[in-house]
């Protein structure tokens, strides 16, 4: 079942800035992964599925509604935690918290309270004088504490310190666990990689790529760079038909791209060459988007 759907959706604001057809879904209870620099069109496609800009052109939906014409009904079942935050004109956290329980008509605080403890949240400060990251945390807690099946996040880790940023990981694979269905942007791939079923790539408006991370962690082959310390070691192995993706002849140096079920070969083959050292090349997220990108502009392909 698609929780979020969005078709063709444009919004040009000239100079090739704005977001161009993107298309993509997120099924239900799926995580999924926003990933682009800042001006990349995150936020413009988040703020069309939240139904606060009207499209140019294509549509948005969330359960089936309509973003923009059902902008009200939608935001009954979605928690959102926007890019730039801004408190109203309150005392504090805990009188903003109180606020927000009672529009949502929110009676038992204990899963807010387990949130502020698990984020080490101190309500009583300021809401103006707050830092980026307590400021984060109080909208992560409003947001999170409502309970509702979707979760819409535009880089909720901006602010955070790293140890903090790993509660906020956790807290994530949390909610992912109760079904809850979740679109998270990011401009670091290690946090969508750690929580994401999917993370698509945007740049300059468009969608490039849409990776499933399933297939990025099980993928089939390794990478390996290999050092040798003895040149006609180097030479030797040169001829043994390894696929060679990196060959620096200066240090005796190849990296090579090999199968899982031919490793055992390839050990085999170097046990008695001097080698000064062999380390695996880890394929991840970033690794697969460079790739994609690589291979576009082989292709001819703006990116």
């Amino acid at each position: 079942m698609e929780i979020i759907k969005v078709e063709n959706l444009t919004k040009d604001y000239g100079e090739n800035r704005g977001i161009f057809n993107v298309s993509f879904s997120v099924k239900k209870g799926e995580v999924f992964g926003f990933v682009g620099t800042n001006g990349s069109g995150k936020t413009t496609t988040i703020r069309h599925i939240m139904g606060f800009l009207k499209p140019q052109s294509g549509n948005c939906f969330v359960l089936g509604m309509d973003s923009w014409k059902n902008s009200c009904e939608i935001k009954k079942y979605v928690e959102y935690v926007p890019g730039e935050i801004a408190f109203p004109d309150l005392k504090n956290g805990t009188e903003f918290l109180k606020n927000q329980a009672e529009l949502l008509n929110l009676k038992d605080m204990s899963y807010a309270n387990y949130l502020i403890e698990k984020l080490q949240l101190d309500t009583s400060a300021n809401l103006k004088r707050m830092s980026k990251g307590m400021k984060q945390k109080t909208a992560v807690v409003a947001a999170l504490m409502a309970n509702k099946e979707i979760l819409i996040l535009d880089e909720p880790t901006t602010g955070l310190d790293p140890l903090m940023r790993l509660t906020f990981l956790e807290l994530i694979k949390e909610e992912k666990e109760k079904g809850k269905t979740i679109l998270m942007s990011s401009q670091m791939f290690d946090e969508l990689e750690s929580t994401c079923d999917r993370v698509a790539l945007i740049m300059d408006g468009q969608i490039v790529d849409i990776a499933d991370m399933n297939k990025i962690k099980n993928i089939n082959y390794k990478i390996y760079k290999i050092e040798f310390i003895e040149k006609n070691d180097y030479l030797n192995f040169k001829k043994l038909g390894f696929k060679i993706i990196r060959d620096q002849v200066k240090y005796n140096q190849v990296t090579i791209k090999i199968f899982d079920k031919d490793i055992n070969n390839l050990f085999e083959s170097i046990k008695n060459s001097k080698i000064k050292f062999i380390s695996e090349i880890k394929y991840n997220l970033e690794k697969h988007f460079k790739d994609v990108l690589a291979k576009r502009i082989k292709g001819g392909i703006n990116v």
